[in-house]
C-alpha cells in the first residue's frame, strides 16, 4: 500500500497481479479524500533482450491463466519505508523497480534501474486505463476513452477524468483496445463480482542504460514532469516523519508503523475552504469515519509527534458538529455527512483530552471548550436517535429500531446484527471520562464547572448497575428492549481503565481475567465469547455472511490498545504487556505488508480478513507500544 496524503493510493500484490477490484497502480482521489477512481488498474512492463521478453508484472485472466508471468524473473521484494522495491534477475539481466506517489497529488511514479545486462535492454510499458469508482467494475460495453499521443506523452481522456503517462526518453504507440476478463480472485472469496475489463490505452518504449534510472510518471488532471529527485524527496519526507516520532531506538516494526500511520492522514477542507486534515479509516474501501478518526488520532498523531495534525483534524470535525454530534461518516461521493453514531462524539472529546495531555495548548483548549460544552447541552435535552442522558441514573441512553449506533454496527438488509439499544457500557465509560476532562479543562480555563459535577456524580453512581456478581463481569448493555444484555463482549474493557475510574480494583481484575481468558488472541480481542450461542468462528463468504460474523466473534486488532492500557493500569507489568502486544508485529509481514489489517478470524490460525490496512489497528498498536515503553506520556484510547 502506497498513499498520497489526499485519499489516493497505489496498491496491489507482489507479483503485480490484480486480485481485487480495489487494486490499482493509480487510484486517484478527485475530491480529497473521496471520489476515488481506479485510473490505472495495472501496467504491463516487459524487458526485451536479444529477442527474449522478461515480464516484470503478472496478469491473471478468467479461468486462472496467468500471462504475462513475472515469476520467472522476480527474485525479491522489500519495503524501504513504505516504498516497495522489486528485484529481477533473468538471462543475465538484473533490474530493480520501485514505486511511490507524490505527496499531495494524484501522481504515481515508477523507477526502473538496470544493474547488469549482457546486451542492450529495451523496456516497454503497456498502460491499462479506466476511470471507474473504486467500488464498481468496468466492462467493455461501458465506455471508450479518447487516446492520443504527443511529445512522448500518452493521454487518455474520459468525460471527467484525464490520465497522462510519460516514460523517460520513450516513444509512444496508441492502442485503445479492450482487454477482457481479468480475474479478481479475492473478490470471488468475498462473494462479489470477480471479473472486469480494461482499455489497453497504449505502450511506452525506451532503451535502458546501466545505472541510469528510467522513470514512468502516471498522473491525473495534468501532465506532470519527470523528476529524478522525486524519490529522494519522498525518502526525506519519510525520514523526517521518523525523526518527529523519535523512534530511532525503537524496534524496526515500530518504525514501520510510524510510516504506516502517516498513510491514513489525508487532506480535507472545512466549509469555508480552509485546508484541514482527516483520517482515512482503512484501505481499500473506507473513507473518513468520525469514530475511527477519533479512536485513531492519539496513535496516529500524538505518539508520532504530530500534534498539529491532531488539531487540524479536530477542527475539521468541529466544523461539522451538528446537534451535539460529529458525523459517523462522509460518503464517498462527497455529499452531506451522516450522523448515525452514538460514540463518535464521545471519542471526539477523548481525542481533545489526549491532545491536551500530550501537547497542552491553552488557546486551542479555549477554542474547543464551547464545542464540548455544547455536546453536553445537547445530551441533556436529547439529540438524534434517542441519544440522551437518562435523568434517573445519569447514564447515556441511545437507540431506535432499525439503526446501529455503536462501533458494533453491522447489519444484513434491514436486520441489525448487534443493535445494542439501551445503555452500552463503552459509551458510558467514555461519558464518565469525558465529564472528568470537561471539569478539569473548565477549571484550567477559569470556567464555571458547577453544572457538570452532578452529571459526573450521577453517572458514576449509575454505572454501578453494569456490574453483575452473578456473571462475574459487566453487562454489555443496560435497559435494552429485552432487559440487560449479558453477552461477554470486549466493550467492558473501557470501563477497566484508570481514566474511567468507575469500577473497583477487584472488578477491574475480574474484567481483565475474563477478557484474557475468553477474548484475547494474538491478533487482538474477539468481539464475542466462543461460549456464546451466537458466536461465529469464521468470517467469510458473501456480504450477508460476512456482516453476520463481523461482531459475533471476529477478532479486532484495535481493541489491543484499551486492553494493554487497562492491564498496565492494574498490574504495571510491562514485560507481560509486551508479550501480549508483540505477536501483532508479525502482521506487518503477512497480509497488508508494512501495516496491520482490520479484523481476523476468531479461531486459530487467526487469518487476516477485511481491510489490509486499518487506521485504528495501526494507531492502537502504536499507542500500546508507547504506553509499555513509556516512550510518550500515557494518553487515553
Amino acid at each position: 500500500m502506497v498513499t498520497n496524503g489526499i485519499g489516493g493510493y497505489a496498491s496491489g500484490t507482489v507479483s503485480g497481479m490484480t486480485t481485487r477490484g480495489y487494486h490499482g497502480v493509480l487510484v486517484a482521489a478527485l475530491a480529497p479524500p473521496v471520489d476515488r477512481r481506479v485510473c490505472v488498474p495495472a501496467i504491463v512492463d516487459v524487458l526485451e533482450i536479444n529477442g527474449r521478453q522478461i515480464a516484470l508484472s503478472s496478469l491473471r485472466w478468467g479461468g486462472g491463466h496467468i500471462a504475462p508471468d513475472a515469476g520467472e524473473a522476480l527474485v525479491s521484494f522489500r519495503l524501504e519505508g513504505t516504498t516497495p522495491i522489486w528485484r529481477y534477475d533473468c538471462a543475465g539481466v538484473v533490474l530493480e523497480k520501485c514505486l511511490w506517489m507524490d505527496h499531495g497529488a494524484n501522481v504515481t511514479r515508477i523507477e526502473y534501474r538496470l544493474l547488469a545486462a549482457p546486451a542492450a535492454v529495451c523496456l516497454s510499458v503497456g498502460v491499462l486505463s479506466d476511470a471507474r469508482d473504486y467500488h464498481s467494475r468496468t466492462f467493455a460495453s461501458d465506455w471508450r476513452p479518447h487516446v492520443s499521443v504527443g511529445d512522448g506523452l500518452l493521454r487518455v481522456g474520459t468525460d471527467d477524468v484525464e490520465l497522462f503517462a510519460r516514460l523517460s526518453g520513450a516513444s509512444v504507440a496508441v492502442d485503445g483496445a479492450w482487454w477482457r476478463n481479468f480475474d479478481l480472485a479475492k473478490e470471488r472469496e468475498r462473494g462479489l463480482t470477480d471479473a472486469e475489463d480494461h482499455v489497453h490505452a497504449g505502450v511506452l518504449t525506451c532503451e535502458l542504460a546501466k545505472g541510469v534510472a528510467a522513470q514512468l510518471v502516471l498522473s491525473v488532471g495534468q501532465d506532470v514532469a519527470l523528476s529524478h529527485g522525486a524519490l529522494a524527496d519522498e525518502r526525506k519526507r519519510q525520514a523526517d516523519l521518523l525523526a518527529l516520532a523519535n523512534v530511532a531506538e525503537a524496534p524496526d516494526w515500530v518504525q514501520h508503523l510510524v510510516l504506516a500511520a502517516d498513510q491514513f492522514i489525508a487532506r480535507r477542507f472545512m466549509h469555508d475552504g480552509t485546508p484541514a486534515h482527516t483520517v482515512v479509516a482503512g484501505y481499500h474501501w473506507f473513507a473518513d469515519w468520525g469514530r475511527d478518526t477519533m479512536i485513531s488520532l492519539p496513535g496516529l498523531t500524538l505518539v508520532t509527534g504530530r500534534p498539529e495534525i491532531a488539531r487540524s483534524v479536530l477542527l475539521a470535525f468541529a466544523d461539522v458538529l451538528d446537534r451535539g454530534m460529529i458525523p459517523n461518516r462522509f460518503p464517498d461521493a462527497g455529499t452531506e455527512p451522516e450522523f448515525n453514531t452514538v460514540d463518535a462524539t464521545f471519542w471526539f472529546v477523548e481525542a481533545i483530552a489526549a491532545l491536551h495531555r500530550m501537547a497542552p495548548d491553552g488557546e486551542f483548549l479555549a477554542q474547543m471548550y464551547p464545542v464540548i460544552s455544547s455536546i453536553v447541552e445537547n445530551l441533556i435535552k436529547g439529540t438524534r436517535y434517542g441519544i440522551r442522558i437518562d435523568p434517573v441514573d445519569g447514564l447515556i441512553h441511545a437507540g431506535e429500531e432499525g439503526v446501529q449506533l455503536t462501533w458494533m454496527d453491522a447489519r444484513v438488509g434491514d436486520r441489525v446484527i448487534t443493535p445494542r439499544m439501551g445503555k452500552p457500557i463503552e459509551v458510558n465509560a467514555l461519558w464518565i471520562s469525558n465529564l472528568r476532562f470537561i471539569i478539569a479543562a473548565g477549571e484550567t480555563l477559569g470556567k464555571d464547572v458547577t453544572p457538570f459535577r452532578p452529571l459526573l456524580a450521577d453517572a458514576l453512581k449509575g454505572f454501578g448497575r453494569f456490574w453483575s456478581d452473578d456473571l462475574g463481569f459487566c453487562y454489555d448493555v443496560l435497559d435494552g428492549p429485552q432487559g440487560h444484555e449479558s453477552k461477554l463482549r470486549p466493550n467492558q474493557i473501557f470501563a477497566a481503565r484508570a481514566s474511567t475510574g468507575a469500577l473497583s480494583t477487584e472488578q477491574c481484575r475480574k474484567v481483565l481475567e475474563v477478557c484474557e481468558r475468553d477474548l484475547l488472541t494474538p491478533c487482538g480481542l474477539r468481539s464475542l465469547s466462543p461460549d456464546d450461542h451466537d458466536y461465529v468462528p469464521h468470517y467469510g463468504g458473501d456480504q450477508q455472511s460476512r456482516d453476520g460474523a463481523y461482531h459475533q466473534g471476529t477478532v479486532w486488532a484495535w481493541l489491543i490498545g484499551p486492553f494493554i492500557e487497562a492491564h498496565l493500569d492494574l498490574y504495571n507489568d510491562r514485560a507481560r504487556a509486551m508479550e501480549i502486544l508483540s505477536p501483532l508485529a508479525d502482521q506487518l509481514r503477512i497480509e497488508g505488508l508494512g501495516s496491520i489489517g482490520e479484523i481476523f478470524e476468531a479461531s486459530a490460525p487467526f487469518a487476516p480478513r477485511g481491510c489490509i490496512a486499518q487506521a485504528w489497528s495501526v494507531a492502537e498498536v502504536l499507542r500500546a507500544w508507547a504506553l509499555i515503553a513509556e516512550h510518550k506520556v500515557a494518553v487515553s484510547a
